[in-house]
């Protein structure tokens, strides 16, 4: 059976590169021999000590240590949540997932809390709730999120215990179990080797025999279907489990190479450039993830799995700083929010592992602004280990501020510039190309952000609270999915369309020390109802000046119903036929037209308190739309965007 396992997998990766040339940047570089040659086949490639070495634990930081065993101290008699059947249902009813995720995530960060606690302390005091949230957990049939239960055949709804799937959920939780059966193995056993003997048998039912045995889940891979976040996520949640409870030497070799074969498809999925579609918010999340899952593959083969020179693997990983624009706003495109706060030790120790001290260096600045080390590290219990045991070094690091000039990735089409290397005064944009299938996709080819003295002024607006409806047939529904809500133009009343063939052309970019320009062809991203021939959307920042917003289109026919959007944070006012102030009098921007084409309004979006988008806009954005006047089929339109003086 593990034979025929071995060779279906390579089986799977021959087809697929069949298909289209790939990368393969792992399974090319190390056969399975390699494999079973070079992973360590016990626990001490673990990278933290074990629990009875005391004097190493000591060496956390004591502030934290004691902030951990307080945290404890509050779970010693929590009562763990029971998450019934009509919390499941309630995704299927009303595509709310807070009533499942709700309980669940507190049950989350009890065990974590428990567990980290104890490591800290080291005298036993809090086993007596960790085993029984190891009891709960074992009860419990399923350990994913209810909005993840489409993986079953059959369907969204209640969880098959005839069929385990792996989700982002059910990766994390059996990470966390196994990892506490790592450290506490004696000491629970101490008690009665009945409950892990309970946990290694859910273990494998939940998580390692269906990814020991299926290949069709579609994070996997496998099955040619475009990747994302998940792939890295979920398998470096089941490497976890590989390397910690997996006792057969060749069931141990076969299944970190299948990991290795579904990472493939991640790395091959992903362009030259190393742009992330799902943008900075996801990043901790596919690059970051990535970068957890590599560590895990260098650690468990003692260094002799290492793809970190991988040119693609450091483009990854530097997405993340090219991105940056001040303080907490990122380039933030699709589904990705403008406001985040980053992982600082997986970019400081990313970084440090490809010698990039750009990027290690703002691993550091953002460890600086976030306080790191002040309070105790949240999220799974490995990852709070690594920050622990690093806490020191990433707060001593040099930090830098990566305010680079500009930068372009020309396979993702995605660019930003600003007036001043260095600083955030004046203007800061960027823009986009691409397709309307991406990751996490918004139609949005063609738009761009602009901030002004590292503040928001046009805007994306993200997404809000996730529901069913995010990720369904009517995903495009939404208005924050829609190219009207985007700084793009509708176009004889039709806005763009969700698809891989609705994507940009002749796209051009070029940076000089006085200014940049960015321009791109965005008519095919419209159905044929727009009526448009030829829209060349083009950006320029003319440094320490204006920005320049210009649109060359021909049309087929004119509907008289075409118009420019753009979303403001800043409150807009029409002073006067030709100028529109953004912000305040003495510190805003103007927009400056031509009153004869164009003709502006102002429409005012309320912001529920509730709403995602709230802590990043506040309670009103606005949307300005200006009507072409033209009656022309063939037009050329200008806006010009200056500080007020």
């Amino acid at each position: 059976m593990r034979a025929l396992l071995f060779f279906f997998i390579l089986f799977i990766s021959i087809q697929n590169t069949s298909a289209q040339e790939y990368r393969n940047l792992l399974s090319r570089n190390y056969s399975y021999d390699t494999i079973q040659k070079h992973i360590v086949k016990d626990q001490s490639w673990v990278p933290y000590p074990d629990y009875k070495e005391r004097e190493k634990w000591q060496k956390i930081p004591q502030n934290l240590r004691e902030a951990y065993i307080k945290e404890g101290e509050d779970y010693l008699e929590y009562d763990w949540k029971y998450i019934p059947v009509s919390h499941y249902l309630e995704y299927t009813k009303s595509g709310s997932r807070t009533i499942m995720e709700k309980p669940y995530r507190e049950n989350l960060k009890a065990f974590e809390t428990l567990v980290l606690a104890e490591l800290m302390e080291g005298k036993g005091r809090f086993l007596k709730n960790i085993i029984n949230g190891i009891f709960y957990y074992s009860e419990q049939t399923y350990w994913g999120n209810s909005a993840h239960l489409g993986l079953q055949r059959v369907g969204a709804g209640i969880p098959d215990v005839l069929e385990p799937t792996i989700d982002l959920g059910v990766g994390k939780v059996a990470a966390n179990l196994a990892w506490t059966h790592h450290f506490l193995e004696d000491e629970i056993n101490e008690v009665n080797p009945l409950i892990l003997k309970r946990l290694r048998l859910e273990i494998y039912e939940k998580v390692l025999k269906p990814y020991y045995t299926r290949s069709d889940f579609g994070w996997m891979g496998y099955t040619n279907e475009s990747v994302n976040n998940w792939n890295p996520w979920c398998n470096y949640n089941a490497l976890n489990c590989i390397m910690l409870m997996e006792k057969d030497s060749i069931t141990r070799g076969v299944n970190v190479q299948k990991s290795m074969l579904s990472v493939d498809e991640f790395l091959n999925y992903y362009k030259d450039d190393g742009g992330c579609e799902e943008g900075p918010s996801y990043w901790s999340h596919a690059g970051g993830k990535l970068f957890d899952y590599l560590e895990l593959l260098y650690n468990g083969s003692n260094g002799k799995i290492d793809i970190y020179n991988e040119e693609l693997v450091k483009n990854i990983g530097s997405y993340i700083y090219k991105a940056y624009i001040n303080d907490e706003y990122f380039v933030n495109f699709a589904d990705a929010s403008a406001k985040l706060k980053s992982r600082p030790g997986t970019i400081y120790r990313y970084g440090k592992r490809m010698n990039d001290t750009l990027m290690s260096g703002f691993g550091a600045f953002l460890a600086n602004k976030q306080d790191f080390g002040a309070t105790p590290f949240k999220g799974k219990i490995e990852l709070a280990l690594d920050n622990l045991f690093n806490v020191n070094e990433i707060k001593n690091a040099i930090a830098t501020e990566p305010l680079i000039k500009d930068f372009y990735l020309k396979d993702t089409e995605v660019m930003g510039a600003r007036d001043f290397k260095g600083n955030n005064n004046g203007f800061y944009f960027a823009a986009k190309g691409g397709h309307n299938r991406e990751s996490h996709n918004h139609n949005d080819v063609g738009s761009f952000i602009l901030y002004y003295n590292g503040e928001p002024a046009l805007i994306d607006v993200g997404v809000d609270t996730y529901t069913a409806k995010t990720f369904s047939k009517d995903r495009y529904s939404i208005w924050t999915m829609q190219s009207g809500f985007h700084n793009l133009p509708t176009i004889n009343g039709v806005d763009q369309k969700d698809g891989l063939e609705f994507k940009s052309k002749n796209v051009t970019y070029k940076t000089e020390s006085d200014n940049v320009y960015y321009s791109v062809d965005i008519s095919g991203a419209y159905p044929k109802e727009a009526k448009v021939d030829k829209w060349q959307r083009s950006y320029t920042l003319y440094r320490n000046d204006k920005f320049e917003i210009a649109d060359s289109y021909s049309l087929s026919e004119n509907l008289g119903n075409t118009q420019l959007n753009f979303i403001a944070a800043l409150k807009p006012k029409i002073t006067k036929p030709g100028l529109l102030y953004l912000g305040q009098r003495k510190e805003g921007l103007t927009l400056q037209y031509d009153p004869k084409i164009l003709k502006p309004t102002i429409e005012t979006i309320t912001i529920e308190t509730a709403s995602r988008l709230y802590p990043i806009w506040g309670e009103q954005i606005y949307r300005i739309r200006f009507k072409v006047l033209s009656t022309e089929t063939v037009q050329e339109l200008k806006i010009g965007v200056h500080p007020v003086k």
